[in-house]
């Protein structure tokens, strides 16, 4: 498909051409979501037509507006499936010595008489016995503004006090101006302890209503001790908002944020989100950085998004006016407040002219702690850059996974003890159905560690998917635990798995010996019934928290997980050595 095919179809919708590249015309079509409200549908409209085609890709945004909720996937019984002893001889080593943990509460996916089915794309965060994980909560369709525990919110989370044992299901994110503004998925999470207090921090797409501004916002959290402990959360912090607007006619529309993630300087009392900004002619297509600062943590101050739209980025980048750029990811150096940032280049797009004869790439930028000086940035991009090749999956069809294709997007962590910056990702140039690679390279310079990509996962059936892998933050001895989706157990299925390679030293150049096995049951992706695109979300989450101030030493994943027919946002956790 070429360029002109998308602008004729906006051109028809629009009455004239707008000399915008692709991307930026399917970002207009999310950002009618705001003059519209979610609800509307427009499945006739040429754009939408593609999607439904599976000729284009699209953000969620996007599909609201096509075709508002997507209910699929009717659940059927649910089959026997394999027990954890079952697992011997297919290169899972052990298993989670913990129990899997539901952190919703199917209870509060109802509202007035309506199940609502689908809670995907988790985050989590923990410190000490404290734990938060967030997701993308399909109640959000069903529920009208005002409604109990703030149900009408695309964002929904849950708190432990007991270290992630048990959860209580705190609805969607506070949000008192829910008329004009809501939050929309996409959630990340933080955790940063000061003075003897915790703070979470949970931020999402946050979608105006009234206004044609688009943001990403954050709420800040505090646990109030007790016996048990509470969580007590304010109302929405804008973290960053559109870098550009355009009037066409009488409809304004602004550039379009997405993908936001966080993460956290301790001892400098910063906290970093990074996006990517779907614009226009200025800024058509950017991964930015976002800086807030925690002097006063339940109260945190951000830049860019102290005032009103259209303002330019803290920090941009990388920037693309043709290839697509996106999944945006942030890690910190604790030892020196540098950050890196990862992201891909050139998904989705590969598959069309120009772009087909462009690498698929991610990419990993180094910025100097020097630069992030507030209230702006002294410098006027990344230090230093480099990427690696990949083989993408945004054309391997995954069974079960209701957008069809997957993506590729970097997960990234600091290892102040052995000097490296390590990214991975899932790839398929060995295996039709992706492995999960990690490549590591040298702090500040970027000089790769291994001369070639390094698999995690240690089975060899090709034709096994790998996907979506994550990783945060290292252990105390500096080592990488990364967690994915598996389907080793039964290859020719869709049972999936969460499986993960555990202490990881980032400078190996060998397959671990063994994976260890997250989940206890396996859930069948044909089988679930969901109202959210993709119903698994795309991405998982881990983190690895500390016991009362120590060094690191539990992982906890979290993932979305179909073994009830409904995807639910689950967690567990294991002690590491």
């Amino acid at each position: 498909m070429c360029m002109n095919e998308y602008k004729k179809a906006f051109e028809h919708f629009f009455g004239k051409s707008m000399g915008l590249s692709r991307f930026s015309l399917l970002t207009l079509i999310a950002l009618l979501v705001s003059a519209t409200g979610a609800s509307a549908q427009h499945p006739n409209h040429p754009v939408c037509q593609k999607i439904a085609n599976h000729q284009l890709q699209a953000s969620a945004g996007a599909q609201m507006y096509c075709f508002g909720r997507q209910p699929n996937g009717p659940a059927l019984p649910l089959l026997k499936l394999p027990s954890p002893s079952s697992i011997s001889g297919k290169g899972s080593g052990s298993t989670f010595s913990t129990t899997n943990v539901d952190a919703g509460n199917r209870l509060e996916d109802q509202n007035n008489g309506t199940q609502a089915y689908g809670q995907s794309e988790t985050s989590i965060a923990a410190a000490g016995p404290y734990v938060v994980e967030a997701w993308n909560d399909a109640t959000g369709f069903y529920a009208p503004c005002g409604s109990p525990n703030n149900k009408e919110e695309l964002t929904g989370f849950a708190f432990s006090s007991d270290g992630g044992n048990t959860f209580t299901d705190m609805g969607g994110l506070p949000n008192a101006d829910c008329g004009n503004f809501l939050y929309e998925g996409d959630p990340s999470v933080e955790v940063y302890q000061v003075g003897g207090n915790t703070y979470f921090y949970i931020s999402s797409i946050f979608i105006p209503l009234t206004t044609p501004a688009n943001d990403i916002a954050m709420t800040a959290c505090q646990v109030v001790p007790g016996s048990p402990a509470t969580l007590s959360c304010g109302q929405p912090i804008v973290a960053a908002t559109s870098s550009e607007c355009e009037t066409v006619s009488t409809f304004t529309f602004c550039s379009f944020l997405d993908k936001d993630f966080l993460s956290i300087d301790p001892v400098h009392g910063k906290l970093y989100v990074t996006y990517t900004d779907f614009g226009f002619v200025t800024h058509p297509d950017d991964v930015d950085l976002a800086v807030c600062d925690l002097s006063n943590p339940a109260a945190p101050v951000c830049h860019n998004g102290s005032g009103a739209a259209p303002q330019p980025a803290y920090l941009t980048l990388a920037s693309s006016s043709v290839c697509e750029i996106e999944g945006a990811y942030p890690a910190v150096d604790p030892a020196t407040g540098d950050v890196y940032v990862g992201h891909e280049s050139n998904w989705f797009t590969n598959q069309f002219a120009p772009c087909n004869t462009v690498p698929v790439q991610d990419v990993v930028h180094y910025v100097p702690a020097s630069c992030l000086t507030l209230p702006t940035a002294s410098c006027s991009g990344p230090a230093a850059t480099t990427a690696v090749n990949i083989v993408s999956t945004d054309t391997t069809l995954i069974a079960g996974y209701n957008r069809g294709t997957g993506n590729d997007f970097p997960r990234l962590a600091v290892s102040s003890v052995n000097g490296t910056v390590s990214m991975v990702w899932n790839d398929t140039r060995s295996n039709p159905l992706a492995d999960v690679l990690l490549q590591s390279f040298d702090l500040v310079s970027l000089t790769p560690v291994q001369t070639a990509p390094v698999k995690l996962n240690n089975d060899s059936a090709s034709g096994t998917l790998h996907f979506l892998p994550a990783l945060r933050n290292t252990d105390a001895q500096g080592n990488l635990n990364v967690s994915w989706y598996d389907r080793r157990l039964s290859p020719s299925s869709a049972l999936t798995d969460v499986f993960a390679a555990l202490g990881v030293n980032p400078r190996t150049t060998g397959t671990p010996k063994s994976n260890t096995r997250v989940t206890n049951v396996s859930s069948n992706w044909l089988v679930v019934s969901s109202d959210i695109t993709p119903n698994f979300g795309d991405y998982t989450d881990n983190y690895i928290g500390s016991a009362s101030g120590k060094a690191p030493t539990q992982i906890f994943a979290a993932w979305s997980d179909g073994r009830t027919n409904d995807p639910q946002p689950f967690c567990a956790h294991q002690g590491l050595k």
